[in-house]
């Protein structure tokens, strides 16, 4: 009877729990056996997440730096050399979760490595210009050594790739930045989405609905902009964060700012909306497919995660709502009246119908098998000649 592997999984860093946290509570669900890594912990983080509790996680030095809690972004240009002084030679498989080093984990040839990855590194590779732009990084000294240390990510980005087996894109657009970045070839296994916590509805109320952070790539400045444009359409918003001030300057009669608001309220605005409007280029895009589950039509920009998670088509037994070509107020306005002109609405049954592919289950079930699919190759080139 072959022994049971010894596994290890790796993370960046635990201090908010997320898109990709969850994609590791799944993990950890399936192996329960696995030793927890990370380039950076948050003690009060790992005390108060169910799944991490009891756990001992394994963190680096960036751990012990100075106001690591709050800045540990700032130790960037030291977390490739944080993550190589992880001695993971006791272990048979590695699963790291990476969006920005975990991959880079050192691992040797009687080990199988596979990457699940959310994104490679935004910010070194296409989203580079983006990122110094806003963090006014794109001018002066402090611009010329961020775009130094973002080329020197790149490098050692691109070469710890040869280290991973298997690489694991969360969606096809993910995928596909693998390739170009990397030339790797890649399995799509979509992240799991809790579609159970949001309960079918096909009451349908007269306003639209956004929810997300209020920070400036999710666009919601621009989905407020429409709808000041579309005054006799009302438009709900749910979130918080630093652009707040500029949505309250822009905000019209017809748009509500509501803030922060806690998840039953948030499930209530779901239910009851006649469509979410989602306006950012997401890799994946959790709430999409939550809004979806509830029965509700997304209207969402067609790029990225959008265009998996969402079905525009004239097949009323397909749609699942509309995509828009640009990120721009006109583009907005000209699906929300497309939505509006629908000669058949779109079915809230077919809706669940389609975020049900994303559930829970369905994540377990794929990669469970894909583990042991790879584990069990593995074994059998081990053993050759």
């Amino acid at each position: 009877m072959p022994k049971k592997p010894k596994i290890a999984l790796i993370h960046e860093w635990f201090t908010t729990i997320a898109g990709s946290e969850k994609v590791v509570e799944q993990i950890l669900h399936l192996f329960p056996q696995a030793d927890v890594f990370a380039v950076h912990a948050d003690p009060e983080t790992v005390r108060t997440t169910k799944f991490l509790q009891g756990r001992n996680v394994k963190s680096s030095f960036i751990s012990k730096l100075p106001r690591a809690n709050k800045s540990y972004r700032s130790y960037l240009p030291l977390m490739p050399l944080a993550v190589e002084q992880f001695d993971l030679s006791g272990y048979d498989i590695v699963i790291s979760s990476a969006h920005a080093v975990a991959k880079g984990v050192l691992t040797g040839p009687d080990q199988l490595h596979i990457s699940y990855v959310h994104s490679p590194i935004r910010y070194a590779w296409d989203l580079q210009h983006q990122y110094l732009r806003e963090s006014g990084l794109d001018h002066g000294l402090k611009g010329w050594i961020a775009k130094w240390l973002l080329h020197k990510i790149r490098l050692w980005d691109y070469r710890t790739a040869a280290g991973v087996d298997h690489f694991v894109a969360n969606s096809g657009f993910i995928g596909r930045r693998i390739h170009k970045v990397y030339r790797r070839d890649s399995d799509v296994i979509y992240p799991p989405v809790d579609v159970a916590a949001f309960d079918f509805c096909d009451q349908k109320q007269d306003y639209y609905l956004t929810a997300s952070r209020l920070v400036p790539y999710k666009r919601m400045d621009m989905i407020v902009q429409a709808f000041a444009r579309m005054p006799d359409k009302k438009l709900v918003v749910i979130g918080d964060g630093p652009d707040m001030p500029k949505l309250q300057a822009i905000a019209s009669p017809n748009v509500t700012l509501l803030g922060y608001q806690p998840f039953a309220e948030l499930k209530r605005h779901m239910q009851q909306a006649k469509a979410f409007v989602f306006a950012a280029e997401e890799d994946f895009g959790i709430t999409p497919v939550e809004a979806q589950a509830c029965g509700t039509p997304v209207i969402a920009y067609g790029k990225g995660g959008s265009l998996e998670t969402v079905v525009d088509s004239t097949d009323p037994a397909k749609a699942t709502g509309l995509w828009f070509p640009e990120q721009t107020v006109d583009s907005l306005m000209a699906a929300v009246q497309r939505f509006e002109s629908l000669p058949v609405p779109i079915s809230a049954q077919v809706c669940r119908q389609h975020a049900e592919r994303f559930s829970v289950q369905r994540f377990r079930d794929e990669f469970a098998n894909y583990v042991n699919q790879r584990w069990n190759q593995f074994q059998s080139t081990l053993t050759q000649p």
